[in-house]
Parts: C-alpha cells; structure tokens; sequence
C-alpha cells in the first residue's frame, strides 16, 4: 500500500487593495455609479437639497434631482481573488471642493464622470488630476433622453490628452461599470510602467 502525504492547503491570498475616485459634475451620477458596483452596502453622505442651496446648486438638466453628497461615496468591489478596489465618490458641487485633496491622497486612478448635457461640468475634475499627475479615464454616463456624439467629438470638446482613455457607460449598470473600473486600473498601470521606463531608459 502506498501512502500519500496529503496535500497543503493553500494558504489564503492576501488581495491587493486599491484606490479609485470617481468624480465629476453635481448630479453627474457618480453615487448611482458607486451603488451599481458595490457588493457591500455603499456608505452616503446625502442630504436634502434645500431652498438655501438653489442660488450656488444649478439644476439645470437635472430638474429631478432631490439629494447631494456632501462628503464622500464609499463602495467596495473585488474585481479577482487578489485584487480589490476601494472606490471613494467625491462630492461635486464647488463648495465640497476642499475635500478633494484629502480623498485623494493614496489613490491610484479616477474615473471622471460626463454627462454630454453639461460638459462644462466635468472641466474641474479633469484640471484636478492632470495637475497632480493622477492616472483617470473618462467615462461618459449615456443618460436616457441625452444626445450622444462620437468618442472623438467629446474629446476635442474636453481638450484632453490623446492618452487619456474615453469610454461610454451606463452608471446604473454593474456589468457596464466594472468595465469602466478596469480600463481605470489598466491605464493607471500602463502610466506608472512608462514612467519606470523613462527613469531606467
């Protein structure tokens, strides 16, 4: 009879985590965005919007709009066995602004969220992470009832580098959103082995 010495158990691995904000215009969708993907219950931080708010919050376009984030979205998803990505939403109305340093310290990319309807919306966040060298993709929300323009026209009408990647998704959609949360974590690798390659090059 042959004895077989049982096989170790693998010991369990430890994911790799990962940091990801998702920014963006006031009422672009980014807590819709965060909700969508999360397997655990996201963390909010709406309130009312109020009378008091009507003269700085602009609704145009988003008329249905009740609620505001007014520090922070946070979700959680594990993409692999060894990969997990913490996603942080912050708030896009101007007077939240300060808030941005803190959220993104120690963050590995971002996703910039469009809406087509209010482009102008999104030019913070873009000037944002270009001016602190942080990896980001823009992801255009294809709101019901919004007009939708080639890839190549929403770039030129953001001015953004040719590198920068430009999707198109639907925040309300896991599948669409996770697809989105992987072209964040592929460019932002892609630019941190460029730029290996230019300090040993």
């Amino acid at each position: 009879m042959v004895f077989r010495r049982p096989e170790r158990a693998k010991p369990p691995v430890e994911p790799v985590t990962l940091k990801i904000l998702v920014a963006g215009g006031f009422g672009v969708g980014k807590t819709t965005l965060v909700g969508a993907v999360s397997e655990i219950r996201p963390l909010r931080t709406e309130e009312l919007l109020t009378e008091a708010g009507r003269p700085v919050d602009d609704l145009s376009g988003i008329e249905g709009k009740h609620t505001t984030t007014v520090a922070m979205d946070f979700g959680r998803i594990t993409l692999r066995a060894d990969l997990v990505l913490y996603l942080f939403g912050t708030p896009g109305q101007e007077r939240f602004w300060f808030m941005w340093d803190e959220l993104s310290e120690g963050a590995l990319g971002a996703v910039v969220l469009a809406d087509t309807r209010r482009l102008e919306d999104c030019f913070a966040a873009v000037d944002y992470f270009e001016r602190r060298a942080i990896p980001f993709v823009v992801a255009v929300n294809c709101f019901e009832g919004a007009d939708r323009y080639p890839a190549e026209t929403v770039r030129q009408a953001l001015d953004l580098d040719p590198h920068v990647p430009l999707l198109l998704c639907d925040a309300r959609d896991r599948e669409s959103v996770k697809d989105v949360l992987i072209g964040v974590v592929r460019h932002a690798m892609d630019r941190a082995a460029e730029r290996r390659r230019t300090v040993t090059g």
